[in-house]
C-alpha cells in the first residue's frame, strides 16, 4: 500500500510550513495542473507495483512451481525491501546529478526490472527483478520532494504536495482492481509488462515535459563524512529515533496485512472476487484519515492525534484478536475492524513522520532518507515476519497490529517521557 511509503512527502512539507515559512518561488517550468499531475504519477509508480500483483500470487505461484503459499508473499517483501535500502543511494544522488538525470534512470530501471519479471522463468529471477524494481523507483520517493521543492517554497510547496498526494491516493484502491483486469485479459506476466508500459509512458511524459529544476550552483558533491555526519545527527535527535521506531513499528504491521490480505481473501473467507474491494475499503478509510488529519491538525496538534490514533489501535486491535480467539470472527467483522484500524494506522504515522522531522531542518534530506530507510526496511522485515505466520486465520495480522500498537505505544512513552497527548 503505497501511501505509507509516500506519506513522508506530505508530512514533511506541512511540518516546514507551519513551524517557518518560506518565500514562494516564481513556480514550476510547467503549467501548474500538469505539474502536480505529474509528481502524482511519478509517486503512484511504487504503489502500482507493490498493490497491484496481491490478485496475481496465486497464479505466479502455481505457474513457478511455488508450493508454499506463504512464500509467494516474498513478491511483495523483496520489492519493500529494494525501495527501503534504495533511500539511502536516491538523496545524494539526486543532490549530485540532478532531480531529471535520476529520475530519468530510476524510471528506465524500473521498466527494464518489470519486463525481466514478466520473462522469469523461475522465482529466484522473479524476486532479484522485484528486488531492482523497488529500488529504482525509491527514487521517486526522495526526488519528487526535491523537485518540488526547487520549484515551490512555503505555503506553495505544501499546497502542490497536498493535491498530488490526494490524487496519489487513488492508486493504493485501484490498484487491486487494474492488476484484477488485467488477469481477465492475459495472465500474471501482464501485469508487468502494463507496469512497464505505464513506467514508460510516464518516462515520455516527464523527459518531454520535465526540464532539470536543480540550480548548477546548488549541486552538491558526494562526500562520505558529510554523509556519515548526518546520519549521525539523525540518530542522535530522542524525537527522530522514537518517532522513526515508533513508525517501523506499525509499518510492520501494515507490511504485514499487505502479505496476508490475499491469503486472508482466498483461503480464509473463501472470497477471492471481493479482493479488490476488501483491499479498496481498508485503504480508503486510511487515505480518508489523512484528509482529516490535513484539517485538525493545527488544531488539535500532532501529538493528541497521534497518540490518542495509538491507543486506539491498540484497542481495537485487541478486539479483533479476541474475536479471532473467540471463533466469531467473520467478514463483516473483519472488514469493519481493520478499516478502523487502518484509519488509526493513518493518523498516527503521518504525524509520527512530521515529528521525527521537527529538528532535523539543516540536513532535511539526509535525515528524510534515513528515517525512510529505517522505517520501511525493518517495518518490510516485521512484515516478513507477520505474513510468514499466516495460518489460514486473521489471527496473525490481528496479533501483528495489537505487537505494532504496543510497541509503538511504549516508543512514544519513552521520546515523551511518560507523557501522552501533550501539545509541543
Amino acid at each position: 500500500m503505497g501511501i505509507a511509503a509516500a506519506r513522508p512527502y506530505l508530512a514533511r512539507t506541512v511540518t516546514d510550513q507551519t513551524r517557518q515559512p518560506a518565500p514562494e518561488m516564481a513556480g514550476a517550468p510547467i503549467g501548474f495542473a500538469e505539474f502536480v499531475a505529474l509528481v502524482a504519477a511519478l509517486m503512484a509508480l511504487g504503489a502500482l507495483g507493490i498493490d497491484s500483483m496481491l490478485p496475481a500470487l496465486p497464479a505466479i505461484g502455481e505457474a513457478l512451481g511455488v508450493a508454499d503459499q506463504n512464500a509467494r508473499q516474498f513478491v511483495v517483501t523483496t520489492f519493500l525491501l529494494g525501495f527501503g535500502v534504495a533511500q539511502l543511494v536516491h538523496g545524494p544522488l539526486a543532490d549530485r546529478f540532478g532531480r531529471r538525470t535520476l529520475l530519468i534512470w530510476a524510471l528506465v530501471a524500473y521498466a527494464v526490472a518489470n519486463v525481466a519479471a514478466a520473462v522469469a522463468g523461475s522465482f529466484a529471477l522473479l524476486l532479484v527483478a522485484r528486488v531492482i524494481g523497488g529500488a529504482a523507483i525509491a527514487a521517486t520517493r526522495v526526488a519528487c520532494v526535491a523537485l518540488v521543492r526547487d520549484c515551490y517554497h512555503g505555503s506553495a510547496m505544501a499546497r502542490v504536495m497536498s493535491i498530488a498526494f490526494i490524487v496519489f491516493m487513488i492508486v493504493p484502491v485501484l490498484a487491486p482492481a487494474f492488476g484484477q483486469a488485467v488477469l481477465l485479459l492475459g495472465d500474471w506476466r501482464a501485469i508487468f509488462w502494463a507496469i512497464a508500459g505505464v513506467a514508460l509512458a510516464i518516462l515520455a511524459w516527464f523527459a518531454w515535459r520535465m526540464p532539470e529544476t536543480l540550480d548548477p550552483a546548488n549541486r552538491r558533491d558526494i562526500a562520505l563524512p558529510k554523509l556519515l555526519a548526518g546520519w549521525r545527527q539523525t540518530f542522535a535527535d530522542r524525537r527522530s529515533v522514537g518517532y522513526t521506531l515508533a513508525s517501523t513499528a506499525l509499518m510492520g504491521a501494515l507490511y504485514g496485512y499487505l502479505n496476508s490480505i490475499q491469503q486472508v481473501m482466498f483461503d480464509t473467507f473463501h472470497r477471492p472476487g471481493l479482493l479488490a474491494a476488501v483491499f479498496a475499503g481498508t485503504a480508503a478509510t486510511m487515505a480518508l484519515a489523512n484528509l482529516f488529519n490535513a484539517q485538525l491538525v493545527m488544531r488539535l496538534g500532532s501529538q493528541r492525534i497521534s497518540h490518542a490514533a495509538v491507543v486506539t489501535l491498540v484497542a481495537v486491535s485487541a478486539v479483533h484478536l479476541a474475536a479471532v480467539a473467540a471463533g466469531v470472527e467473520s467478514l463483516g467483522t473483519f472488514m469493519v475492524l481493520q478499516a478502523v484500524t487502518m484509519a488509526c494506522f493513518g493518523l498516527a504515522t503521518s504525524n509520527f513522520s512530521a515529528m521525527a522531522m521537527e529538528n532535523m531542518g539543516e540536513i532535511a534530506g539526509t535525515a528524510s532518507s534515513v528515517q525512510g530507510f529505517t522505517s520501511i526496511t525493518f517495518g518490510t522485515l516485521i512484515g516478513a515476519a507477520i505474513g510468514q505466520a499466516f495460518d489460514g486465520t486473521t489471527g496473525p495480522m490481528a496479533a501483528g497490529f495489537l505487537l505494532a500498537g504496543v510497541s509503538a505505544l511504549a516508543l512514544v512513552l519513552v521520546t515523551e517521557r511518560g507523557r501522552l497527548f501533550r501539545t509541543a
